[in-house]
């Protein structure tokens, strides 16, 4: 496909990031997906959120850049969240299993409301 991806930290809040994802994820970009979000954890915010709005396409090497990000943030007692996949990704994590493993939301906020949720941040 194309190297055409933009990553950008939107909001960090405590042990809490949101990167969005703009673009397209395949086998040339997923490597940059995977390195920023390990970034992203090692500096402090295990809890991830991927704002997926603008991402156009995603192949099997995103997913697996997803999974190992999932796998990252766990490892750090963290998590990964999923937000406003498009239809068509959303379709293929259902398809793939991904969906019970990888929580996803309508949106951001929906994402950090349900991580607020599940476990306050510790003081």
């Amino acid at each position: 496909m194309t190297d055409d991806l933009t990553l950008t930290i939107t909001r960090i809040d405590g042990h809490l990031a949101i990167l969005s994802v703009d673009g397209e994820i395949d086998i040339q970009t997923a490597p940059a997906l995977r390195k920023e979000a390990l970034e992203v954890i090692a500096r402090g915010h295990p809890h991830l959120i991927l704002d997926l709005t603008g991402t156009t396409f995603c192949d099997s090497s995103g997913f697996n850049a997803m999974i190992g990000i999932m796998r990252c943030a766990m490892a750090a007692a963290g998590s990964l969240s999923l937000a406003a996949v498009p239809d068509r990704l959303l379709r293929t994590l259902d398809l793939t299993g991904l969906s019970s493993i990888m929580s996803s939301y309508p949106n951001t906020d929906a994402a950090r409301n349900a991580r607020a949720a599940m476990a306050p941040e510790p003081a």
